[in-house]
């Protein structure tokens, strides 16, 4: 299959990356194979990227350099031609999509993209088989364009807080929506702004006097014809934010606006004509959360993505900037340097890390969803609970990890030039969106004492909380041959530990006679802590269980146990206390944890170039002048810096219309 991977000649290489590329132990193709799940997905996943590659809708100055107006303007043109190429090329699995958008997207975010993750999926799974055929179609093919509406301004993660209203009216058959105060106005949905024309709207059913809680219904928000908003809705974009400033996030505000009652999504419940709430199935309270964890699920593969390209920038650049000496004579290049090395190559491994966790979450998100289409929802708060926590953890740690990436790489790192300014504003609003994470610890903590009372009165539990059922192993046997199994363990202790502490200190508090949400707000941090080991031990034992694939080739598998190895020691290590508690782990057994850091370390330097080229960033994608695969990088950066509108010319009219005429006036002064 043809493939546009624009990779410089040998000659054009700079030397130091390409010495590096020599001395791997391993051949980096290979792990992409592992990465992609095959060599045909690589292959394949090359084949989709080269043809939006080679398309010229897509090739433009960098965003950075753009006004907004003029950069949102960019990505629809970019979207709408997305859409027709996508269907004309017939791309249809969600794998070539999505290799064909990471191209499209080039550092940018998207103005349709809710239609697809959110819009979409809800109306898949909310709809009864009438509402689908009335609506799914046209969304589907993109004659409308859909969001979806739940955050406000006054409220986000906590839904029963929300305040938009949707009343039930008999006599028309209809449902009012109303947005009664300020701050129920919605505020932050993608694509709200400008871009769509529909929306599922969450709010408060009120019926017959009584309120129902929040549900879903749909809404046209612009006309068809000529896109102004429908009577009664207020649109607007919110304006420019962190980042996301192609994405026309908005604010909507709802005055008496009417849609009929078949409006209201009624898979799982609905209002009979005269105004009866009834439920459709005893799963309505836990599948509308579907939508939530879908995109909770993703969220934790952007994330690995994300930290694989910070990455990939800063071990290269690091390959590539030579500065001071570590023996007399000789520019050492950073990567040489033991502190370089302790902060990239643990991130190096986090990335493959949450890389398998991420590919996990997303085949447990499917299997599950099928089993809930058949009726079967005992599996939804285990996933839900999961995600949640997942989303906070993996989220956490890459906000620190990008900096520390960005600042590895001294003053360039600063620069848009690198890459790291919009890899930072894109993915750390992760902490916040789709829920904060504390609040997100605090789901996952009260899924865990559920869990916890159960094991107590006997029943044993499965999935990933199985472990809570165990007996505590207290004696970690850690050594110098860092075995996998002793280093799950450890991880394992930990969350048992955590998690027993957290119920009981929870329990106490209630027999001291707090109330049961008093006491839950007491405990809180340890709570959060208790949600925190729980995530870190699925972590590593996701990825152990990885490693006992029998399809591994055995250079990968060897490569690969040596990043789960520095995943786990470095960890423990980072959190030394916790594994000292109740005297699991001996003074001899830290002094093997520490000096296993440093020797992986020294083991995995001759591998560090080979092992972010395989995540197989196309430089396009990468979009960094410091990450490039031919490591040129003191070229591209003058090269970039012309770019800039301030080089369109030599004098700025600013000179003659500021600083030339107080030159003139101080000089008589």
């Amino acid at each position: 299959m043809a493939d546009v991977r624009g990779l410089a000649p040998e000659s054009e290489i700079n030397k130091n990356l390409l010495l590096e590329r020599k001395k791997a132990t391993f051949n980096s193709i290979q792990l992409t194979h592992f990465l992609d799940g095959s060599k045909e997905n690589t292959e394949r996943r090359r084949h989709v990227e080269s043809l939006a590659l080679t398309d010229e809708v897509y090739k433009h100055k960098p965003v950075c350099f753009m006004s907004r107006d003029e950069a949102y303007d960019i990505s629809v043109k970019k979207r709408t031609h997305a859409i027709q190429k996508l269907k004309q090329l017939d791309l249809t699995s969600p794998e070539d999509k999505y290799y064909y958008e990471r191209i499209v997207a080039h550092r940018e975010n998207s103005p349709f993209g809710l239609h697809f993750v959110m819009f979409l999926p809800t109306l898949m799974n909310q709809t009864t088989p009438e509402q689908q055929a009335k609506w799914l179609p046209k969304a589907m093919n993109c004659e409308i364009l859909g969001t979806y509406a739940q955050t406000e301004m006054g409220h986000g993660t906590f839904l029963r807080g929300l305040e938009t209203t949707a009343t039930y009216d008999s006599n028309t058959e209809e449902f009012v929506l109303n947005s009664p105060t300020l701050t129920a106005t919605k505020w932050w949905p993608g694509n709200l702004g400008k871009s769509s024309n529909h929306a599922i709207v969450l709010a408060q059913l009120y019926t017959r006097g009584e309120c129902y809680g929040i549900h879903a219904f749909m809404l046209q928000t612009r006309r068809s014809d000529n896109h102004q908003p429908v009577p009664g809705v207020t649109l607007g974009d919110i304006g420019p934010k962190f980042g996301y400033n192609t994405n026309d996030n908005g604010f909507m505000s709802l005055n008496e606006v009417r849609i009929p009652r078949m409006n209201m999504l009624m898979k799982h419940a609905k209002v009979t004509k005269d105004g009866f709430y009834v439920k459709n199935d005893s799963g309505h309270s836990k599948s509308t959360y579907g939508t939530m964890v879908f995109i909770r699920s993703l969220l934790v593969s952007d994330i690995a993505n994300a930290l694989s390209e910070a990455c990939t920038i800063a071990v290269r650049y690091s390959a590539v900037r030579q500065q001071s000496e570590i023996t007399p004579g000789t520019e050492a290049q950073i990567l040489d340097y033991k502190t370089q090395q302790y902060k990239l190559l643990p991130l190096v491994a986090t990335s493959y890390t949450f890389f398998v966790v991420g590919r996990l979450m997303r085949e447990m998100y499917f299997t599950i969803q099928e089993r809930i289409e058949n009726g079967e929802i005992d599996l939804v708060p285990e996933l839900h609970a999961l995600s949640a926590g997942l989303k906070a953890f993996t989220s956490d740690v890459i906000t620190i990890g990008l900096e520390t990436c960005r600042t590895s790489c001294g003053g360039h790192g600063y620069s848009w030039s690198s890459g790291f300014p919009k890899i930072y504003t894109d993915i750390c609003p992760a902490v916040t969106y789709e829920g904060e994470n504390t609040v997100m610890y605090l789901q996952t903590a009260r899924y865990l004492v559920k869990c916890r009372g159960l094991a107590l009165n006997g029943q044993k539990l499965t999935g990933s909380v199985a472990y809570i059922s165990d007996n505590i192993n207290q004696s970690c046997s850690i050594s110098s041959t860092l075995n996998i199994h002793s280093l799950v363990d450890a991880f394992k202790h930990n969350a048992q530990r955590e998690v027993i502490q957290m119920y009981d200190r929870l329990e106490h508090s209630k027999l001291e006679g707090n109330q049961s949400e008093i006491a839950w707000n007491m405990c809180s941090v340890q709570l959060v802590q208790g949600a925190k080991a729980h995530c870190q031990y699925f972590i590593v034992k996701t990825f152990a269980d990885c490693l006992q694939q029998g399809d591994l080739e055995p250079s990968v598998k060897t490569i690969l146990t040596k990043l789960f190895q520095l995943y786990g020691v470095y960890n423990i290590k980072e959190r030394l206390g916790d594994f000292l508690q109740d005297g699991f782990m001996n003074s001899g057994q830290v002094e093997t944890v520490v000096d296993g850091v440093l020797k992986l370390l020294d083991v995995l330097r001759p591998d560090a170039v080979a092992l972010v080229d395989a995540f197989d960033f196309h430089d396009r994608v990468l979009d960094s002048v410091l990450g490039r695969y031919d490591g040129q990088v003191y070229k591209h950066l003058m090269t970039w810096a012309q770019n800039s509108s301030l080089n369109k010319t030599q004098v700025h009219p600013s000179f003659f219309k500021y600083i030339k005429p107080m030159f003139n006036k101080m000089s008589k002064l």
